[in-house]
């Protein structure tokens, strides 16, 4: 740790990583218990919301996004990510959430009752730790020659720049064909590369349509069971089932998904399994990790299953951990 770090005197009853929608869930269930907390994230309130594209719109309904008994007003049937990022700052004023942002969380080291979560910036004492960090911040790589290179994305932010350039897309999912359908409406040229033979069935319904279109009459044009082989400055060679072809190109936005950070969650103390999904291992009913004292909560459980939670179906992790540390809090007693 740096030497100039310091000590807060506080000693929470439980620290949370990660200041997305389920760590806010975390902190007002710690409010609603009378309990003392804090929530600590490397970047911004909601961050990987905040980092969806400009224009994104969700796929669920504002009212399955609610937390908190905090009414979620959209303009729409289905909230847009502005309106997302309003309802959140909303959420954490009626809580009064504790939030440091900014500061990533290099550590932790005690046992349950006595820990200390070591921060870039300073140490904080509490008595359990909830990790919920989401995914969003490692992107599947392609692992191809050329990755490096700064025309190469695995974020899409917004379609503009893309603008009259050659576009090369590598994915199947909604992040994908939001990215297709956006940057083929900027006059770019765009190409889409999907490993398995059709895009996920999981794309959104009022989109699918659209995308399919649009390939079918390829103003937008499809390789199909396709992958990248490398990327140069001004092309790339694309492995398709009918051989190697070189298209030209300026930008890749290699929309492939997202993973949990393994080497953060191993260094907490948290246990992988071997799975396919390496999927971190905790207690079913109490999300508890093999580190007592130490909670997962949110779509980190899922592992590489990254499908498997989501806001909408996480709003009990918060509950079910409270519940343990209420059993722990009358053992203490």
């Amino acid at each position: 740790m740096e030497s100039d770090q310091f000590m807060e005197q506080t000693k929470y009853d439980v620290i949370i990583i990660g200041a997305g929608p389920v760590g806010f869930s975390c902190g007002i269930e710690a409010q609603k218990r009378g309990l003392s907390h804090l929530l600590i994230d490397k970047g911004c309130l909601v961050n990987s919301i905040y980092n969806f594209p400009t224009n994104m719109t969700f796929f669920s309904t504002s009212e399955r996004l609610e937390i908190g008994d905090v009414p979620f007003i959209a303009h729409g049937f289905k909230p847009n990510r502005t309106e997302a990022l309003e309802y959140y700052r909303r959420v954490k004023e009626k809580w009064n959430l504790n939030a440091r942002q900014y500061e990533k969380v290099e550590g932790i080291s005690g046992e349950l009752g006595n820990f200390t979560v070591h921060t870039r910036l300073g140490n904080y004492a509490s008595r359990a730790v909830i990790i919920a960090t989401g995914f969003y911040d490692n992107p599947n790589m392609l692992n191809v020659p050329g990755e490096d290179l700064p025309k190469v994305k695995h974020y899409f932010d917004e379609p503009h720049p893309y603008a009259y350039h050659k576009i090369a897309i590598v994915g199947a999912g909604n992040s994908a064909v939001d990215a297709a359908l956006e940057t083929f409406r900027r006059s770019a040229d765009v190409t889409m590369i999907v490993r398995g033979p059709e895009l996920k069935p999981s794309v959104k319904y009022w989109v699918k349509p659209d995308i399919e279109n649009r390939l079918k009459e390829e103003a937008i044009k499809g390789y199909f069971n396709a992958t990248v082989a490398e990327i140069r400055e001004t092309e790339i060679d694309i492995n398709t089932p009918d051989g190697q072809v070189t298209i030209e190109n300026d930008f890749v936005l290699a929309m492939t998904g997202f993973r949990p950070e393994y080497k953060f969650l191993r260094h907490l103390g948290v246990t992988i399994d071997t799975d396919e999904f390496e999927t971190p291992i905790y207690h079913p009913d109490t999300f508890e990790s093999a580190r007592k004292g130490v909670f997962l909560a949110g779509v980190v459980c899922g592992g590489l299953k990254t499908g498997r939670w989501f806001i909408e179906n996480a709003h009990d992790h918060a509950v079910r951990i409270f519940d343990r540390l209420d059993v722990y809090s009358r053992i203490e007693r």
